[in-house]
């Protein structure tokens, strides 16, 4: 069996990965709206569930300056999805981690984005998926210091 889909016609790598990030947007997108979010807070709970960041760090990650971070954190920390604490190395800085309640939305939200993302990649093969899973974490590993 060949690796190459049958009767696939090569967008390009322009217009190829913008229509996978906007099929991969929607399906975050969907997710997100389930649960009450919005797409940058659901990327707010996947950075905070391995680290606690200080507020500087997690703007960087998500792209945000720095009043739109405080907003998107007030806006979880009311939902009882993150804290802030007093980072113990610099008494300037704040420390922001994910809460019980966050910690149990972000199970649910990576168990339906995990459904949603194979329903995505349903159609190839599995050593397409795995050729697919090398070749975006070569890009992302380039690029994204997460």
């Amino acid at each position: 069996m060949s690796d190459e889909p049958e009767n696939v016609t090569d967008l390009g790598i322009v217009d190829s990965l913008a229509q996978l990030s906007f099929l991969v947007q929607a399906a975050l997108g969907a997710v997100a709206a389930e649960h009450g979010l919005s797409v940058v807070q659901l990327r707010l709970l996947g950075v905070l569930r391995d680290r606690t960041p200080g507020m500087q760090e997690l703007a960087h990650h998500l792209g945000l300056d720095k009043s739109s971070m405080t907003g998107l954190v007030d806006r979880a920390e009311r939902r009882d999805l993150v804290r802030r604490s007093p980072s113990p190395h610099d008494k300037r800085s704040t420390l922001v981690s994910v809460t019980p309640e966050g910690r149990k939305l972000i199970r649910r939200c990576e168990a339906e984005v995990e459904r949603a993302i194979r329903e995505l990649t349903a159609h190839l093969t599995d050593d397409q998926r795995g050729t697919l899973s090398l070749l975006a974490s070569a890009l992302v590993g380039h690029h994204t210091p997460i």
